[in-house]
């Protein structure tokens, strides 16, 4: 066999597999969803016919039409971006100092701290969800403790569980390891000299961070931002269970329409403007970090 028909072969075959999983699994169902954006709902739920009884083809725009037109879906829609923007930024808040803390830790404790990070993966994630109903319960020590001290300023009580407190604590929860792994595997390769170095010149421990350190794990930060956002933004089983009446995003809008109205056509189009939406915020990231590490960080600083 020719040294250039076997070198198709082998990257057929190591290419291969994964081109046919993604289009059987991602690509196919996509196109489907984007055709079926286009159809008219059954009577009785699902699909009507593609050919009417006049022999015509029912393809319409209803269903991007009420979306635009009617304000509530767009209401849903930037409820949906709010929470995940604030899941992302809590996220980096709050995983930043503890990635710092694991990449400056000796090789002894820093494998247990990633071990501890990764820890609540190992249980399904369902049932995580179902424990913080436990934990933010009206007879849960969090719940008493908070109300007693709204008490004591002369507060009414306020619930914990089923409301827009109770999601963003658990979305955060549950996407807190996107973060910090990203961040940590960032942090970890910094070369100690540039800090010792900017110490020798004058710079302070907070210069230090914002000229050298943060500059640095910008493309940590970007990654995992995404990681976080994205998952964020869809997520449909938080506020399902954790929330409140008002507390609907669109990834329950989306489950709804399929699952409860049975109107395909527009839980595809609701399926086909977050698939849009999430693209859109991956490559706007993917755009920023590039620009950030062809500018170089020490010309910013």
């Amino acid at each position: 066999m020719p040294a250039r028909a076997s070198g198709r072969l082998g990257k057929s075959l190591v290419s291969g597999p994964p081109l046919a999983y993604l289009l059987i699994f991602f690509a196919i169902p996509t196109l489907i969803m984007v055709l079926a954006s286009f159809r008219t709902p059954g009577e009785f739920g699902g699909l009507a016919p593609l050919v009417d009884e006049n022999g015509k083809f029912d393809v319409n725009l209803e269903s991007y039409s009420r979306f635009f037109t009617e304000p509530v879906y767009a209401e849903v829609f930037v409820k949906s971006v709010w929470y995940a923007l604030f899941t992302t930024l809590a996220c980096l808040a709050l995983a930043y100092p503890l990635a710092a803390l694991i990449a400056k830790s000796s090789r002894k404790y820093r494998d247990l701290l990633l071990l501890l990070v990764i820890l609540p993966f190992w249980s399904n994630f369902l049932i995580r969800v179902y424990a913080w109903m436990i934990i933010l319960g009206p007879q849960a020590a969090l719940a008493r403790a908070v109300n007693g001290m709204l008490a004591a300023f002369g507060h009414e009580p306020v619930p914990l569980l089923f409301s827009s407190f109770a999601v963003l604590v658990c979305l955060v929860y549950v996407h807190l390891p996107f973060m910090v792994l990203p961040l940590y595997a960032n942090l970890e390769k910094h070369d100690q000299a540039l800090l010792d170095a900017a110490q020798d010149l004058g710079a302070h421990a907070w210069q230090r961070f914002w000229r050298i350190t943060f500059p640095l794990s910008l493309p940590g930060v970007y990654a995992g931002a995404a990681l976080v956002f994205i998952p964020a933004l869809g997520i449909f089983a938080i506020p399902d269970i954790l929330g409140g009446p008002n507390d609907s995003l669109i990834g329950n809008l989306i489950k709804q329409q399929f699952l409860e109205t049975r109107d395909w056509p527009f839980g595809s189009v609701l399926s086909i403007v977050l698939t849009v939406a999430a693209l859109a915020l991956a490559a706007l990231a993917a755009w920023i970090g590039r620009r950030g590490a062809g500018g170089g960080s020490f010309d910013r600083a």
